[in-house]
């Protein structure tokens, strides 16, 4: 079972954030720049919320406000749920299905050490389903098994 912990050994450690007074022009600039869909927003290393491209698509483009103007907190999901690096990639996607969210921040002693997206779910899920097929395949192959699942060895007794 793959952790968050597995996940994060193969991302970057590279946290991306704003403070709740900065401007959402400043987390739109991060985001363009690394080309990610969310950001967080800490203040004295405590995460305080996360702001995604929609976040700022619904409550500030639409609403018609000047991102210049708009702080991160004015728009940030306070208290967004988080996990640990014990969690599974399973259980973060349950959660991630049920709250309807695409990215969670994972925290480690009230610490920030990255960030779980959807994205890296999927793409663990796809890497294990190859390694599965592989594996099948080469045992297949040991044991004389057609794609089926028959056997090409013929027993004359």
């Amino acid at each position: 079972m793959t952790t968050v912990k597995d996940i994060l050994k193969n991302k970057q450690h590279q946290i991306f954030s704003v403070k709740s007074t900065d401007a959402v022009t400043l987390a739109l600039e991060i985001m363009k720049e690394h080309r990610i869909r969310s950001i967080l927003v800490i203040d004295a290393n405590q995460l305080k919320g996360i702001i995604s491209l929609g976040d700022c698509a619904i409550k500030v483009t639409l609403a018609k406000k000047d991102p210049d103007v708009i702080l991160a907190a004015d728009i940030m999901t306070e208290h967004p749920l988080i996990v640990g690096e014990e969690y599974s990639s399973e259980q973060c996607m349950s959660i991630m299905v049920a709250k309807k969210v695409r990215h969670l921040p994972v925290v480690n002693q009230q610490q920030v050490i990255g960030v779980i997206s959807i994205g890296d779910l999927v793409g663990d899920i796809i890497k294990d389903q190859t390694n599965q097929i592989s594996f099948l395949e080469t045992y297949m192959k040991e044991h004389g098994l057609d794609s089926k699942g028959n056997s090409h060895f013929s027993f004359l007794g």
